[in-house]
């Protein structure tokens, strides 16, 4: 099946400067279907249909909690109904991006924090996928994207700390025992693992602490959105059938192993 005759969705997809934005713009440049789902369902609307005028591909958008599973069930049904009518083809890729961080010390981490964190991160990458699954299964098709981070590898080190580090480690375990369990039913399951990317999830940072993390990774600068949404859409693609339960590093260097 072509991927012009295939949606992909992705979550957390409004922020202009974020790697789902750009990613949703990658994925219509190949010829893909696009539903960006996020938490104002007027603005993901308006991305998508921007996305969708740009390069010429149906596209949808709408409102998103990835924490709140009665929203991640409306939205679907959202899509679903877009499928049944016509308007959009068959979900073949999720690209599960929506992500919070938190550059809180761990003792002053409070157990609100903690929740908010793990239920956005890790929570919400289990609910969606549990929601578009079937579908994928249905078609015998499928690729799963979901976000983690070099800082589930290397014990932070970044920005975000003790609870983003481990929400995203909660992120590849997910990943690699999906993958396990679903086998060869058409449908990967892959992680990517950015290290520190020009996006606004360091809202807060200042400009010694930037410098200071682009000396510490061997290629002298931070990854580009451009960059890590290539590597998710190539997941995507029919190349990477092959890839299952697999963690992509995109860090420039700074975590080898």
């Amino acid at each position: 099946m072509p991927v012009t005759q295939r949606t992909a969705v992705i979550t957390g997809a409004t922020s202009e400067k974020g790697i789902g934005i750009t990613t949703a713009r990658r994925y219509a440049r190949q010829g893909w279907a696009i539903v960006i789902l996020d938490l104002d369902g007027d603005t993901s609307a308006a991305t998508a249909a921007g996305i969708g005028d740009e390069y010429g591909v149906p596209a949808f958008g709408h409102v998103i909690d990835v924490a709140d599973e009665d929203s991640v069930i409306r939205a679907e049904r959202a899509v679903a109904e877009q499928v049944s009518a016509g308007i959009l083809p068959p979900v073949g890729a999720l690209a599960n991006i929506a992500g919070i961080t938190s550059p809180v010390p761990f003792l002053e981490t409070t157990l609100d924090l903690w929740n908010k964190v793990m239920a956005v991160n890790a929570t919400g990458t289990y609910l969606v996928t549990r929601v578009f699954l079937p579908g994928m299964l249905e078609n015998k098709w499928g690729r799963i994207i979901n976000m983690s981070s070099v800082s589930a590898q290397r014990g932070g080190g970044v920005f975000g700390k003790v609870p983003y580090s481990a929400a995203k480690a909660a992120v590849l375990g997910l990943t690699k025992a999906l993958a396990r369990e679903l086998g060869d039913s058409g449908v990967t399951v892959n992680a990517v693992t950015p290290g520190a990317v020009d996006t606004n999830i360091r809202v807060g940072s200042t400009d010694e602490q930037e410098a200071a993390l682009a000396r510490d990774i061997p290629l002298g600068r931070t990854a580009t959105t451009e960059e890590v949404a290539a590597v998710i859409t190539f997941l995507s693609s029919d190349d990477a059938a092959y890839l299952t339960g697999t963690t992509i590093d995109i860090n420039g260097g700074s975590h080898l192993h």
